[in-house]
């Protein structure tokens, strides 16, 4: 069952044409990213299909009756209101439903005819539909997930990364059938990465999607998009598989060119000998030479980031911190931490965001003072400083001319020296893209300029604060090969978990209110001990939980029979408030002389058994859950936290129902 189908797609932007005639279509339940170098239209494409720009020719069709989701890279949230009052106004399916329902309501309520009575019973089963009765839960709960709780915040004040966070929660709220996204983990932190991760891949969900995040990719699609020179490839599995299939594709063309150069030469050689009195047969040779030509000259280009620049020798005294605290108002982000920086290290640091990762950097940069503690840095070392926020660029000027300003020519590992030019390509900039203008440069060239722009300074200490957003995965991937190369020490924030495992061996993880641990090891060890520590602490609240229940009968009723779940109240098999029969019989006891139920109290009496077997039951689907050992930390404890409510609501209603069920 196609949900998308798309003809002959082109968009040109001047005289560069970004891509012509693309046809594709998406089945339901595939769930297809779209890969390509940057500048080569992955977001204009996307916009195109989300409905923000408009195609040069062609079209595209989605199924008829299904939802679309759309998240862009940088979200368009009007300004000059609170989150409150965008997310009431905004034109998504749900608040469109919910909008007819409440204006269907009221126009029954003012008119009873059968008119406005047949326009609410349609308005209630689009409500049905949408499961708009639970907006607002699930509203909380996407916000509380995506961190944004003060929903009285201007837009205004938003980060770029609060912006990004708040679009995408309101777009998983409409439960769309069909998503697209353009970079969804873009300032998002791991363990939101991780939960998005697992929402999307056992979700119904049919996505085409744009990401940088190898894992991500590899664990969410089925179906991989190459747009290539203007040209779409599909390959029927995930990153692994692609990687595998494109380069047979990539030395199968390279083969080609070689033969159509073999070929020229040849015809060229015949051109030359050829008399001048042409036949037809000549003439069509002739004509299919300029084929073989154009074919020949054609370039594979992969780009090249393989170079070491030469970079200054470290002494013995690199860089130490000595009881660093750091806090903002009342926000402690770094509490007496220290640490001593040796020759190679290689670190990554990782933790949620606000808590502080970027304050460490500029720290250790000297860019910013501790409150307390210091940091001591030796003679030798050349600090190189990749920030998340581009620097200042003059718009009008050229790429070159931006690098020539810092060096003309860089020095190599080897001896030997490199124009600006030369390093330039290196970093994927060919000859005519080095006379681009700056404010003409997609997102991911801008970063790659950016990060040019430090390394060829050849620091021996080289920070790098979410070096990966806006790549694409070939610069990512020529990136990683230059980075492991680099002999100095290298210290990187990134939540992008394949680059941290393959750049470094020791971790810092921020766990909040100024903690920062340390691990020895790569980040899928640490996520695997994680999951291990998660998983015991889960037995032990499940454990915790069966002794409280035993506990709580035995001293009750004095009796340790085994529970059986789903009784209701009253019986011998009564267990999830561990409720025996001897238990019943005591708490019967203890009556005083009242013989009758006012109504009051009757009609309490009457609604505590549903009570109680709601309660039971959320109480074993999250002991169930906990069981299951899914979701991180945080989730655990707090679906230990509500089993302990549970219990204790459980106990009182318990209570009240024996209490008045004495007197029925």
């Amino acid at each position: 069952m196609n949900y998308l189908s798309a003809e002959n797609i082109s968009k040109a932007f001047g005289e560069q044409v970004l891509f012509s005639d693309l046809t594709f279509g998406l089945a339901r339940g595939d769930r297809t990213a779209l890969v390509a170098r940057n500048g080569t239209g992955k977001t204009t494409l996307l916009r195109i299909l989300g409905g923000k720009e408009q195609s040069d020719t062609g079209e595209f069709t989605f199924r008829n009756g299904i939802k679309v989701g759309y998240l862009e890279q940088l979200p368009e949230l009007e300004e000059g209101q609170t989150i409150e009052a965008l997310i009431l106004t905004a034109n998504t399916p749900v608040i469109s439903v919910i909008r007819r329902y409440e204006k269907a309501v009221a126009e029954s309520t003012q008119n009873h005819t059968p008119e406005a009575m047949k326009a609410l019973e349609a308005a209630t089963n689009e409500m049905d539909r949408v499961q708009g009765w639970d907006y607002d839960r699930r509203l909380k709960q996407l916000l509380d997930l995506f961190r944004i709780t003060d929903t009285s915040q201007q837009i205004d004040s938003l980060s770029g990364g609060e912006k990004k966070r708040l679009a995408l929660a309101m777009v998983l709220l409409d439960e769309p059938d069909f998503l697209i996204l353009d970079e969804p983990t873009n300032h998002l932190d791991t363990d939101m990465i991780e939960w998005l991760e697992r929402y999307l891949s056992r979700s119904q969900l049919t996505l085409l999607m744009v990401t940088h995040d190898r894992y991500f990719l590899d664990r969410v699609c089925n179906r991989i998009l190459e747009l290539d020179q203007g040209q779409l490839y599909l390959y029927q599995g995930n990153y692994g598989y692609f990687l595998e299939k494109r380069a047979e594709r990539t030395l199968q063309r390279q083969t080609e060119i070689d033969k159509a150069g073999q070929l020229m030469k040849k015809e060229l050689d015949w051109l030359r000998r050829m008399p001048k009195a042409r036949t037809g047969k000549s003439k069509a040779r002739i004509d299919a030479f300029d084929g073989i030509s154009e074919k020949a000259k054609a370039v594979v280009d992969e780009g090249q980031l393989r170079l070491q620049v030469k970079i200054p020798r470290l002494g013995g005294k690199i860089r130490e911190l000595k009881h660093i605290s750091k806090q903002y108002d009342e926000i402690k982000l770094i509490d007496d931490f220290s640490y001593k920086f040796a020759k190679g290290d290689r670190l990554g640091i990782i933790g949620r965001n606000g808590t502080g990762k970027t304050t460490l950097l500029e720290i250790i940069s000297e860019q910013a003072q501790p409150d307390e503690g210091s940091v001591v840095t030796g003679e030798t070392v050349v600090t190189g400083y990749y920030r998340q926020m581009h620097p200042t660029w003059k718009p009008s000027q050229r790429v070159i001319d931006a690098v020539k300003e810092i060096a003309e020519i860089v020095e190599l590992k080897n001896g030997k020296t490199i124009s600006a030019s030369q390093f330039l390509e290196h970093f994927m900039f060919p000859p005519e893209a080095q006379y681009k203008m700056i404010s003409k440069l997609s997102g991911g060239e801008l970063r790659r300029l950016h990060l040019l722009t430090v390394l060829i300074k050849n620091p021996n200490f080289l920070i790098l604060d979410e070096p990966t957003n806006d790549l694409d995965l070939f610069a990512l991937n020529k990136l990683e090969e230059f980075l492991l190369g680099y002999e100095g020490c290298l210290v990187i924030v990134s939540h992008d978990r394949y680059f941290l495992d393959k750049l470094t061996e020791h971790l810092f993880v921020f766990e909040g209110k100024g903690v920062i641990r340390d691990h020895y090891g790569t980040y899928s060890d640490y996520r695997r001990r994680k999951e291990q520590e998660l998983q015991e602490r889960s037995n032990e609240a499940i454990q915790d939980s069966a002794a409280k229940h035993g506990k709580a009968g035995r001293t009750a009723g004095g009796g340790d029979k085994p529970d059986v779940p789903g009784s209701k109240p009253g019986t011998k098999e009564s267990t999830s408030g561990s409720y025996s029969a001897e238990r019943l019989m005591s708490s019967a006891s203890l009556g005083s002389a009242k013989t009758k139920l006012t109504y009051k109290e009757k009609l309490e009496y009457e609604k505590l058994e549903p009570e109680i077997e709601a309660l039971e039951k959320e109480k074993a689907t999250l002991e169930q859950e906990m069981n299951a050992g899914s979701g991180d930390y945080a989730e655990l404890q707090k679906k230990g936290e509500r089993i302990t409510e549970l219990i204790e609501q459980i106990d009182k209603k318990m209570q009240r129902w024996m209490e008045l069920g004495q007197y029925v």
